[in-house]
């Protein structure tokens, strides 16, 4: 009995972990399977592009927003119904130094095609970016522990955990805004680790982070291997209502977002990027308040290219405007090796360099409540280590406010 009772307790203990692990591995994959089928909509055609991405052609009403229970029954906005008054214009203003003008950016799947009307594109989710994913429920969100300013916030009033997320940025707060813009100088900076990201946006929030009320809208462009499978340098948009918590994900990744344009997919990759000492690239990004439905849309480049909007009712803080505006850079430092991440921000070059070299931000506006843009006052900046990261403002005719940001990481002043 002895010797029986020993072998039933030999099988619970080596047989009972293999069989629970193999049902959370089914159990993920049969999560994949379904997430893959909810994000991957039937498609009228799709779009190989040169760097192996798929850009499916799906109906504009398929698409995964209004998956969303307030959205179930929303009416799609085919335009705003204002746009903000005051904007430069793009033909006086070419760059920081009319030497070198700055060439206009496309997309890469473009090369091989478009979508048709009454279509948008939509970058089709891989099933190995499913299963990278710390798991299925956290696909397509930001990692916890963001370290944002909250509204009338002083620098100690950041997250804790600031040696995890790194930022160089201007910011503005104390007022009401109803929306941002800038030309922001596009890089593909180089990521240590597979799980770290780099990033420049533009972030208009309300409400509080400590508080885990914070909204927020945000746009530009950034690398990540762990959300794509690469290091190209990508077009992105997040929103959130609820401080990052459960809210909210990238460009197309969960229902909220609603996009109505055609020609430009969220999370595609955007070319040509800057070089160093060499031709600069830069994108325009303009969000604001729709002042009737109160709708927050999405502008990107130098056309109406009008992406889309995320609706009203998606949000409590921002339905009365932003308390902060903030543009600028981000990283994440995930490094493995007990030292400070190799992970660039920008050009990977600090601001001292100044244009060609580092990376900038440049016509930084902000929408008042009037629906016009403004130049910015008081401009505030800051970084968590300026020996890593770095920001530096400046104003001129042709570049209106501006900053140049970045660094390398690691380097002997930043171990």
């Amino acid at each position: 009995m002895k010797l029986l009772h020993c072998l039933i307790v030999l099988i619970f203990l080596f047989f009972v972990p293999c069989n629970s692990a193999v049902r959370i591995s089914l159990k993920k994959k049969l999560g994949v399977k379904n997430l893959l089928k909810r994000l991957n909509k039937p498609r009228h055609k799709s779009i190989k592009s040169p760097d192996g991405d798929i850009i499916d052609c799906i109906p504009i009403s398929h698409q995964p927003a209004f998956h969303h229970p307030l959205l179930q029954n929303h009416k799609i906005q085919l335009a705003p119904s204002y746009y903000p008054e005051g904007r430069f214009d793009d033909k006086k203003v070419k760059s920081l130094k009319s030497s070198r003008g700055l060439k206009p950016i496309r997309q890469l799947w473009h090369l091989n095609g478009n979508c048709g009307e009454g279509t948008i594109p939509m970058r089709r989710t891989k099933k190995g970016e499913l299963l990278r994913a710390e798991s299925i429920k956290t696909f397509g969100k930001k990692k916890k522990n963001i370290n944002i300013l909250g509204p009338n916030s002083t620098e100690h009033q950041f997250d804790l955990d600031m040696q995890k997320h790194q930022h160089a940025i201007a910011y503005v707060d104390g007022d009401k805004y109803f929306g941002a813009q800038a030309k922001i100088n596009v890089w593909q900076p180089k990521v240590q680790e597979p799980t770290e990201f780099s990033l420049s946006q533009i972030w208009v929030t309300a409400g509080s982070f400590d508080a885990g009320d914070l909204n927020s809208v945000e746009a530009g462009w950034m690398v990540s291997q762990d959300l794509y499978g690469n290091n190209n340098t990508r077009l992105f948009t997040f929103w959130t209502r609820d401080a990052y918590k459960s809210t909210g994900c990238y460009n197309l990744l969960c229902s909220g977002f609603i996009q109505i344009n055609q020609q430009i997919a969220l999370g595609a990759a955007i070319s040509p990027i800057s070089s160093y000492n060499a031709a600069q690239f830069d994108i325009s990004i303009l969000l604001w308040k729709d002042p009737n439905g109160g709708d927050w849309w999405l502008k990107y480049g130098n056309d109406n290219e009008v992406i889309g909007y995320w609706p009203a009712s998606l949000f409590t803080n921002l339905a009365d405007g932003a308390d902060m505006i903030q543009w600028g850079g981000e990283v994440v430092n995930l490094a493995s090796d007990g030292q400070h991440t190799t992970t660039e921000m920008g050009s990977g070059h600090f601001s001292g360099e100044g244009f060609s070299k580092a990376s900038f931000f440049k016509n930084i506006q902000v929408v008042d409540g009037s629906n016009q843009l403004k130049d910015p006052k008081d401009v505030n900046t800051y970084s968590e280590q300026s020996s890593c990261y770095d920001i530096q403002t400046g104003k001129s005719k042709k570049g209106g406010v501006f900053f140049y940001y970045g660094g390398p990481g690691r380097n002997p002043k930043c171990p």
